[in-house]
């Protein structure tokens, strides 16, 4: 199978491309059994005869076998996975305010007048120097400059710590202190020079794949969150689960499914409690462990979705093996925490995915399409901040605890919202009852570990989401129809057993809304659809547009509507945990569902 071409690649930056070649390269060696040999070859392979980033290439070939060893796993004395490279780093200047050439020597001396720590001193140009020793960096001589001359220069990983994990060490390299490090990655994506990377669990993943025997000695199953729907741009969602499938993975299972098992439980224990934090999300958990300790049992005992799928993975299927595959650098601590650690027993990011895909040469885009529609709509948007109180609050409604507690929440977009959020909360003057915490901003698409990271990312999980709505529907019209007849009746309770008539029905009357101009659609199923609240804006609201079936003829979606309407009020709404037990014990491989598909 031809390699992929790597036009069809997206990487932010250089430093993520140089990253992805050592991991790819090193799954290679890996599958092939030549480990052995990745020290000696690989660094040859990357950095040819010309030096393309430093000084030369010997320079450069050092920090790819340093690399190396970090896709080997790292230092395993080193209990973090975020780990600096000495040699990669590039020493930046001292950071802090400095005086800049703009300096013109001015008789004022406003910069002077205004330290109260006397750190200000002038040469014989009267040019302006600070005292390191004396500043404590309060910044109020660079706000009484006329000329802006004073300006504060932070190392760029320094600026991408929001928790003042980094500073520089003795040697002038960057240090991590691992008492205060959350592990979210932030520093890894931004620092220049790749200097600071994340420990990969590659192999391991690898060993499991060849172990398993193509799943004859144990079933391998790969849990992926939701926000995988933002990244491999350059092919379809579904050709990247059959490529997962490929690698030598049994079945393709959704975390969001157990989003929708932990928003149900969360829920019910924030009624209880009456004031919660999420447990979703690993680096906001250990930032209240590390920073708040006070709040330490206001944080939601539920397992983080991941986990929590896992685990009905391993008790309903005897021996099998799981791998989280997401965007965060810090599920990577999670996994080996006692708590979490025996349901799963890897975890990669989609930088080590992609890796993979091309370690075995597999052009996602000549594969057919897979189909991943275990979760809801609610799950799904977990990926994105906001989406854990939505989930929430809808749950507290399918229980009917929305009738005698109200939901407060707050949902804080990064480390600094988070903070700001576990202060008040600790000096009890919260206006909020449940803090949804995200370490990254954005939530989980924003994880350093992504593939590429943007604003539109945000809507293209809104539109995976509702495709757990629209997708059913139109599946349940095609399964039920035959010799031109379409019954109705059964179609609409295989959709009703899955949601709720209220997410039903909007989704319908979002069909219609956008189908004003069909006449096959009846005058009476307009009329009505006009009647139904349109969250969020109305129509014309920037996640509608999804939520529009539209691959059915709209006579039998108008047939379906009626149906619809006729038996909503006869039914009681299920529950998510009466969606859950219903599933079956173990998820079987999905392709064949997309065969059906193919032939509407």
């Amino acid at each position: 199978m031809a390699s992929v071409p790597i036009k069809d690649r997206k990487f932010d930056t250089q430093v993520q491309y140089l990253k992805y070649k050592v991991l790819r390269e090193v799954a290679r060696y890996a599958f092939e059994d030549r480990l052995l040999d990745a020290y000696t070859e690989i660094p040859k392979l990357i950095v040819k005869e010309k030096p393309t980033m430093r000084c030369c290439i010997y320079k450069e070939r050092a920090i790819v076998e340093e690399r190396i060893k970090l896709a080997m796993g790292g230092d395993k004395n080193n209990p973090n996975v975020i780990e600096v490279i000495d040699i990669a780093c590039d020493e930046c200047p001292m950071s802090g305010y400095n005086v800049s050439d703009a300096c013109r020597g001015c008789i004022a001396h406003r910069c002077e007048d205004a330290c109260r720590r006397g750190a200000i001193t002038f040469d014989e140009h009267l040019h302006a120097h600070i005292d390191k020793s004396k500043c404590v960096e309060c910044g109020q001589c660079a706000k009484v400059c006329p000329y802006s001359a004073i300006v504060n220069q932070k190392r760029p990983c320094e600026k991408a710590c929001k928790i003042n994990a980094i500073s520089m060490g003795e040697s002038g390299a960057a240090e991590i202190d691992n008492g205060t490090c959350i592990s979210c990655g932030a520093c890894v994506y931004q620092c220049p020079f790749g200097a600071i990377v994340d420990k990969s669990f590659i192999l391991d993943v690898v060993d499991m794949i060849k172990k398993s025997d193509h799943n004859e000695n144990y079933k391998l199953y790969a849990v992926v969150a939701p926000s995988i729907s933002s990244q491999f741009s350059y092919a379809k969602l579904g050709q990247v689960i059959t490529g997962i499938q490929e690698l030598g993975f049994f079945h393709v299972v959704e975390a969001a499914l157990g989003a929708d098992m932990v928003s149900y439980a969360e829920a019910a224990e924030l009624a209880e409690k009456g004031f919660l934090t999420s447990s979703c999300c690993p680096a906001f958990v250990d930032y209240i462990e590390k920073q708040f300790p006070q709040l330490k049992e206001h944080v939601s005992h539920n397992l983080s979705p991941a986990a929590t799928i896992a685990k009905y993975i391993k008790e309903t299927t005897p021996g099998a093996k799981v791998v989280f595959i997401g965007p965060c650098t810090a599920k990577k601590m999670e996994v080996q925490k006692e708590r979490v650690k025996p349901y799963i027993d890897s975890c990669i990011t989609f930088e080590e995915l992609q890796a993979l895909f091309d370690s075995r040469d597999i052009d996602l885009k000549s594969l057919p399409e897979g189909v991943l529609d275990n979760a809801s709509y609610y799950g799904r948007i977990f990926a994105r901040s906001g989406g854990l109180s939505d989930a929430v609050t809808q749950a507290l409604k399918e229980q009917g605890l929305d009738q005698t507690f109200e939901l407060k929440a707050i949902a804080c977009d990064g480390i600094e919202a988070c903070r700001m959020a576990l202060l008040k909360a600790s000096k009890k003057v919260l206006p909020a009852n449940f803090i949804e915490g995200m370490a990254c901003i954005g939530g989980c698409i924003g994880g350093a570990g992504c593939l590429t990271h943007g604003d539109k990312n945000k809507a293209d999980v809104d539109k995976y989401g509702m495709e757990a709505y629209e997708k059913s529907i139109e599946q349940a019209i095609s399964r039920h129809y035959s010799n031109n007849r379409l019954d109705a009746e059964a179609a609409v309770n295989d959709v009703l057993e899955q949601f709720g008539p209220d997410r039903v029905q909007y989704v319908l009357a979002n069909t219609v809304r956008h189908k004003e101009w069909d006449g096959r659609i009846s005058r009476d199923n307009k009329a009505w659809a006009s009647t139904i609240p349109m969250p969020e804006g109305g129509s014309q609201d920037r996640h509608s547009e999804y939520l529009v079936v539209d691959r059915c003829n709209p006579g039998l979606t108008d047939l379906f509507l009626k149906q619809v309407r006729q038996l909503a009020g006869e039914r009681e709404k299920p529950s998510i945990r009466e969606k859950l037990q219903k599933a079956p014990a173990a998820p079987r491989r999905s392709a064949p569902a997309k065969k059906k598909e193919t032939e509407r």
